[in-house]
């Protein structure tokens, strides 16, 4: 083989095994994405059936039962609400009427299936992407309300 060829072996194994490892990359990183949505995208069906992904809102006052280390409660983004179930201890700052954010996957019976839940750490921080979220869900509510016809 001439060294003129080598070198063309060479680049073009190169570049394989470079597109290899971008495309080994890219799949990971791809498979370990975790989406935000609030409970009205849910209830608009927008987010993912039978993969992992985060809800957030605040936690419906009046809504947390607890029965041994399963914990019942609802996240609301003053519009819409998601059930939400989650075995194992709870952040200290779970509070009824505060954000929260949960990781998991929504069940066939709609029932959002936590595998983890962070609780807002500090009176006046929201993530940029749930606050917009709750903005727009209290807008829509408020447009819904009093559009002519509307159900009260």
């Amino acid at each position: 083989m001439k060294p003129r060829h080598k070198r063309i072996a060479a680049i073009g194994a190169g570049v394989l095994v470079l597109a290899v490892g971008t495309a080994l990359v890219l799949n990971a990183f791809q498979s370990n994405l975790v989406f935000f949505y609030t409970p009205t995208q849910i209830a608009n069906n927008e987010a993912p059936q039978g993969r992992s992904f985060r809800v957030g809102g605040m936690v419906e006052v009046g809504s947390v039962r607890r029965e041994g280390v399963e914990v019942r409660f609802v996240v609301t983004d003053t519009a819409r609400t998601v059930p939400v179930v989650y075995s194992g201890i709870l952040p200290d700052l779970f509070r009824e009427g505060k954000g929260v954010v949960a990781q998991g996957q929504l069940g066939p019976d709609g029932v959002f299936r936590a595998r983890e839940v962070l609780a807002k750490h500090d009176e006046n921080y929201m993530p940029p992407e749930a606050a917009e979220a709750l903005a727009k869900a209290h807008e829509k509510g408020k447009a819904a309300a009093t559009m002519p016809g509307a159900a009260r």
